[in-house]
């Protein structure tokens, strides 16, 4: 399996009127997101099944990858925690992305490459980046097969 892990892009700021789970993308971030897409898009890649954690920031940025997606887009409320077996079972493809949160990503691919979730903070995804594993999708059996900065994404996007 190739698994795309991709953080939500640059979305609003909480406020006592805007709770965290419906924060949306800025216009900026969306902007940003929709090159990064570019550059995936020219780096061939493509998605038989999209993973989303149903929080509106990370909804919104699957939506910005649906050009990619062979399959479907489905919601799946495990990427907006900890990762553990149960959000692994759910996960069914060959070519697979993966659209969350920090923490949570950055546990799930130390989980997936070493075995040890707690190294997550090893992995600083920014807004927007993208790691890509090939394997098993289960503990310790994964490679890391690149980790990208959205700003890496939109130069190729934009040649």
């Amino acid at each position: 399996m190739q698994l795309f892990l991709v953080r939500h892009a640059i979305a609003a700021p909480s406020t006592p009127e805007r709770p965290d789970a419906t924060r949306p993308l800025t216009r900026a971030g969306r902007e940003k997101f929709i090159r990064a897409a570019r550059g995936a898009r020219a780096l061939g890649w493509r998605f038989d099944h999209l993973y989303h954690s149903p929080l509106t920031r990370a909804l919104e940025t699957a939506e910005l990858l649906r050009p990619l997606l062979d399959g479907p887009m489905t919601a799946l409320p495990d990427l907006a925690r900890t990762p553990d077996e149960e959000m692994l079972a759910h996960i069914e493809g060959t070519s697979v992305a993966l659209v969350g949160h920090e923490p949570h990503l950055g546990a799930l691919l130390a989980w997936l490459v070493t075995g040890d979730p707690g190294r997550g903070e090893r992995f600083c995804f920014k807004k927007g980046g993208v790691a890509l594993l090939a394997g098993e999708p289960r503990p310790g059996a994964m490679t890391l097969q690149g980790f990208l900065p959205p700003k890496v994404l939109r130069g190729v996007g934009s040649r």
